[in-house]
């Protein structure tokens, strides 16, 4: 194993295993690049993200620019003299000066099998649409969006009952097996640059607010799917009331009627095609609930129509 100069650039979770992978294994990690700290908690105090608060644990230089386009920010990558940039859930654009100047490259960590959803949702995205399976790609970084050449791809399956967060674990767990992997081949010149394919692209829209909302009309499946998909952000949501509750659980059951419409007073809902069976859910304030629990406190007879 070649021990490499390394630059990486992450700011989210998902990064922090590709990181602590890089150090385990031996390469010599010259600076760390993360968001800027943000305003965050009830005093809105400046908390620096994961990566941040990882690297800087552990005595490493931590540079936090708001744009890798601002002057100087180029040269001063390039003064690192790395071999490598490693970049893993950063947030920021990589302009061509950066992309240009370390010896092998930047090698990106994706969650998805590109070139299927390329962009800033892919695990989300992946689950809302039904996809069978999703994996790990490591590529070769240019100026497109998630459009470089792929060095190494692995696939994970999708179960009935897979959620978003367990998928983000799993997926941090097998980037950072593979960007070692990557980097070792890449270094002995045995991994060569594969373009992707010009079929098959999707793209993985940054996820809003507003995705959150149920909508009654559509097939519970999809609902389901929406459950596992936006938990923990943005949250799946309903109106009831006038009180916004959070729904954490829940699964497509048979079952007919209005969409919106109360089927029992055990949560089950009518959807646009089949119903849902809310499991767990939260009000405002409060602490999560499974359904039996929730219904004792705050009844939803059969007959209620649900915003």
């Amino acid at each position: 194993m070649v021990h490499l100069d390394l630059i990486f650039m992450g700011s989210a979770d998902f990064a922090v295993p590709s990181l602590q992978a890089l150090l385990t294994a031996g390469h010599r990690v010259r600076a760390v690049y993360a968001q800027p700290p943000k305003p965050a908690g009830r005093g809105h105090k400046e908390r620096p993200c994961p990566v941040h608060a990882f690297a800087a644990a552990r005595g490493l230089l931590v540079r936090t620019p708001r744009s890798l386009r601002d002057p100087g920010e180029p040269a001063a990558v390039a003064a690192l003299k790395a071999d490598a940039a490693v970049v893993a859930a950063y947030g920021l654009l990589l302009p061509k000066a950066v992309l240009d100047t370390p010896r092998l490259g930047c090698l990106n960590v994706h969650a998805s099998l590109l070139p299927r959803w390329r962009g800033a949702a892919p695990i989300q995205r992946a689950l809302l649409a039904g996809d069978r399976e999703t994996g790990i790609t490591i590529m070769r970084m240019d100026e497109g969006l998630d459009t470089g050449p792929i060095l190494l791809q692995r696939a994970v399956p999708i179960g009935p009952a897979t959620t978003a967060a367990a998928l983000h674990d799993t997926l941090a767990v097998l980037g950072a097996t593979l960007i070692v992997e990557t980097l070792d081949g890449v270094a002995a010149g045995t991994l060569t640059p594969v373009p992707q394919p010009n079929d098959g692209v999707t793209y993985a829209a940054k996820l809003t607010r507003d995705e959150g909302r149920i909508d009654w009309r559509q097939p519970a499946d999809r609902i389901e799917r929406q459950v596992r998909a936006l938990n923990p952000w943005p949250g799946v949501w309903l109106d009831h009331a006038g009180e916004r509750i959070k729904v954490l659980g829940a699964v497509a059951v048979p079952g007919s009627g209005a969409p919106g419409t109360a089927l029992d007073a055990g949560l089950t809902v009518a959807c646009g095609e089949g119903a849902i069976r809310l499991t767990r859910v939260q009000r405002a304030g409060r602490a999560p609930l499974d359904a039996e629990a929730f219904v004792r406190g705050c009844p939803v007879p059969a007959g209620t129509v649900l915003g």
